[in-house]
């Protein structure tokens, strides 16, 4: 994992030059993918896993539709309140917003070309990594 870091005039710039192949602002900070290290890896055949939010992934596809789009789903709606719920790190309020994006970025769900359901960290690791290891095409896409 490499990170990279630009003050707001640098990363106005980069949106502009359309340098950064997604972006999204988050909690008061823009976060982006630089497109340069992500295309250079994959023209020397290495696999690259992005962890981006609905508005990345939905970047992602208009800029590289070939790319295979991921949804990672909690195993039910009442497993997902639980686990953010049981943190207790989060107010009410803050809880009741993160659930309010999630209805949303589950609805979105069906724009990906494959879904995992998250039951154990360990299985979906290992799924992540055959499907990134995988030749193109072989995985099962939905119709």
């Amino acid at each position: 994992m490499e990170y990279f870091f630009a003050d707001d005039a640098e990363f106005d710039r980069l949106v502009a030059a359309g340098e950064l192949l997604e972006w999204a602002k988050f909690a008061g900070y823009r976060y982006g993918t630089p497109r340069r290290p992500v295309e250079e890896r994959l023209a020397a055949g290495i696999p690259v896993l992005l962890e981006i939010d609905l508005q990345g992934a939905r970047q992602v596809r208009a800029a590289k539709p070939d790319a295979l789009l991921v949804f990672l789903a909690p195993p039910s709606w009442e497993e997902l309140v639980r686990r953010l719920t049981g943190r207790r790190t989060e107010s009410p309020e803050v809880v009741e917003r993160r659930l309010d994006v999630a209805r949303m970025e589950l609805a979105a769900e069906p724009e990906f070309d494959v879904t995992l359901v998250n039951t154990s960290v360990q299985d979906v690791c290992s799924r992540l990594v055959a499907l990134m290891l995988s030749p193109s095409g072989e995985h099962e896409r939905k119709a």
